[in-house]
C-alpha cells in the first residue's frame, strides 16, 4: 500500500505518544499531508519528540498544541488543515485519557474530564470534520468525500477491570461511529472505527496485567502501536471501499476467544 494516501490531508490527536504517533509517522510515509496534535511535546515512553520524526519524513505537516476536549480546538485545526493543504480527507481523533477506578472509586470531575475527551471530544472533531467534508468533492479514485476513523477499544465491548469510565466512553465511541456512518453514508462520507487490544506502547499504566493479557490473547504476542496505524492507513485509503460504520478489532484475536 506504498503510497496509500498521497494526496490526502489527516487531522490526528494525540499524536505524540503511542498509537497516536505511529499513526501520524505511517501517515506521513504513506504521502499524507498530517496536521498533527496534542497536550504535550514529549512522548510518554520516551524518545524523540514526533514533530521531529515527521519533520525527518518532509515539510508537509502541522503540530499544534491542541485539546481534543475543546469545540475551539476541532474548529481551528480544521481550518489549518484546509488553509494549509485545501481540504480535509482523514479525521482520526485518538487522544484518550483513564484514571484506572471503579464505580465507587470514581470521582465525578474525572469521569466528567474522560468522557470530556473520549467522547463529547470525539463528537466535537468529528461534527468539525463532517462539516468540512460535506463541501468538498471526493478526490480522484475515491468515492468518499472524506473518511472518519474513531479509535475506539476492545473495552468498549467488554469490560475492563477498574476503567469504569474509560470502558464508557469507548462504548460511546463504537455507537458514534456507527450512527455517523448511517447518516452520512449517502452524502459520501465514512465512518468506521478501529478497537485496539492489548498494545504495548510503552507506558507504565501499559505494563499493568502483562501475564494475563499474554494469557487471554491467541496470537503469541500483545500488540504493538503499528498494528493498529495498519490497520488506519487501510481505513484511510481508497482500498476500504464499501464499508462503513464497522468497528475493526485490531487485538491478537482476544474477541474471538
Amino acid at each position: 500500500m506504498a503510497g496509500a494516501l498521497t494526496g490526502r490531508t489527516a487531522i490526528l490527536t494525540g499524536a505524540a505518544s503511542g498509537i497516536g504517533r505511529a499513526i501520524a509517522l505511517r501517515f506521513m510515509n504513506e504521502g499524507a499531508n498530517v496536521v498533527a496534535a496534542d497536550l504535550r511535546d514529549n512522548p510518554l515512553e520516551g524518545g524523540e519528540p514526533t514533530q521531529q520524526k515527521l519533520a525527518e519524513l518532509g515539510a508537509s505537516f502541522v503540530w499544534e498544541t491542541a485539546d481534543q476536549a475543546s469545540g475551539e480546538d476541532a474548529e481551528r485545526l480544521v481550518s489549518i488543515a484546509v488553509e494549509r493543504f485545501g481540504r480535509l480527507d482523514i479525521m482520526v481523533p485518538n487522544a484518550a485519557i483513564s484514571d484506572g477506578c471503579r464505580l465507587t472509586e470514581t470521582d465525578p470531575d474525572s469521569f466528567d474530564r474522560i468522557l470530556s475527551v473520549n467522547l463529547r471530544g470525539v463528537y466535537l472533531f468529528c461534527k468539525e470534520a463532517v462539516k468540512q467534508m460535506l463541501l468538498q468533492e471526493p478526490l480522484a479514485g475515491d468515492e468518499a468525500r472524506g473518511r472518519i476513523i474513531n479509535i475506539s477499544s476492545q473495552h468498549g465491548m467488554v469490560c475492563s477491570p477498574s476503567e469504569f469510565s474509560y470502558g464508557i466512553s469507548k462504548a460511546g465511541v463504537a455507537y458514534m461511529t456507527r450512527q455517523i456512518a448511517v447518516d452520512y453514508a449517502k452524502d459520501g462520507i465514512v465512518c468506521n472505527a478501529v478497537s485496539p487490544g492489548k498494545v504495548l506502547t510503552g507506558r507504565a499504566d501499559g505494563m499493568v496485567n502483562l501475564d494475563y493479557s499474554t494469557s487471554r490473547t491467541p496470537m503469541p504476542r500483545l500488540g504493538r502501536p503499528e498494528d493498529i496505524a495498519n490497520a488506519a492507513v487501510f481505513l484511510a485509503s481508497a482500498q476500504a471501499s464499501y464499508m462503513t460504520g464497522h468497528n475493526l478489532m485490531v487485538d491478537g484475536g482476544w474477541m474471538a476467544y
